[in-house]
């Protein structure tokens, strides 16, 4: 039976860019607005967050955001994230600081996903260890070292596993290498699939298209990932839902609004 209580998919920011870093080969020339999100998961057993967004430092200091976004790595330049959408403003609007959090499972370690972790120090965080040997390695330009070379309590993992009755971690790699997604059971209604960068868009599900960045250019590998979880969601009667799809997210229950 599941543990899974409540959860809430959390704005944490936008970036606008080329459509082409999220379908790869498709819509050159064409923008789209991303939302950058954040998951929070309410168990009987503690409370987990599936990525963190953004560090908002480095987009709201001048001289980090020269540093990290502008150059020639960020054509597009910085993500947008305002004071509201900050993670701890987030969680504060539901009660909770950050201390509330027990454990944070990082899909891949991406400046968009992992870059809040600097206000996680004192909670778990479960990463695939090929994901944290790729990140270290700066593998994209997409990793900021800055991010995740720190004394975190880290909990490497090797392979699929239940954090807890209701909450599985699914192994999808291809934008990255170690990239993981992660099946939530809830109370009501069907189980959800976060796909994380599995599938940016719906049209990287429907279609069966790789995102556009892929780990040592592995779009098999990506394509590979989008039907397991495909196939796993058809099994188990899941939705499965894309990670930077703006009108998929305002189709979702409006913060601070919950599932159950």
């Amino acid at each position: 039976m599941t543990q899974v209580k409540k959860f809430w998919p959390l704005l944490t920011g936008t970036h606008q860019y080329e459509k082409t870093l999220s379908t790869r080969g498709r819509g050159h020339g064409k923008f789209i607005h991303a939302p950058i999100l954040a998951y929070l998961i309410e168990t009987t057993n503690g409370r987990i967050l599936y990525d963190v967004g953004c560090d908002y430092e480095k987009i709201n200091n001048p001289l980090k955001r020269k540093l990290y976004y502008e150059n020639e790595s960020f054509p597009f330049g910085p993500p947008v994230m305002t004071e509201e959408q900050q993670l701890k403003n987030r969680l504060a609007r539901l009660g909770l600081s950050p201390l509330d959090v027990d454990l944070v499972f990082v899909s891949h370690l991406h400046f968009d996903h992992g870059g809040g972790l600097k206000d996680m120090c004192h909670a778990d965080i479960h990463v695939h260890h090929v994901e944290l040997a790729a990140a270290k390695q700066l593998a994209d330009d997409a990793y900021f070292e800055d991010d995740f070379n720190a004394d975190y309590h880290w909990r490497l993992q090797h392979e699929e596993y239940d954090l807890l009755p209701g909450v599985r971690a699914i192994e999808s790699p291809g934008h990255t290498a170690g990239h993981m997604s992660m099946m939530i059971e809830l109370p009501k209604g069907p189980p959800i699939i976060l796909a994380g960068d599995a599938a940016d868009l719906q049209e990287n599900i429907t279609d069966e298209i790789a995102p556009g960045l892929c780990w040592n250019n592995q779009e098999s590998m990506a394509i590979d990932s989008i039907r397991k979880l495909k196939h796993i969601a058809s099994d188990t009667g899941s939705q499965l839902w894309p990670n930077h799809d703006i009108e998929f997210y305002r189709q979702c229950h409006p913060f601070p609004m919950h599932y159950e």
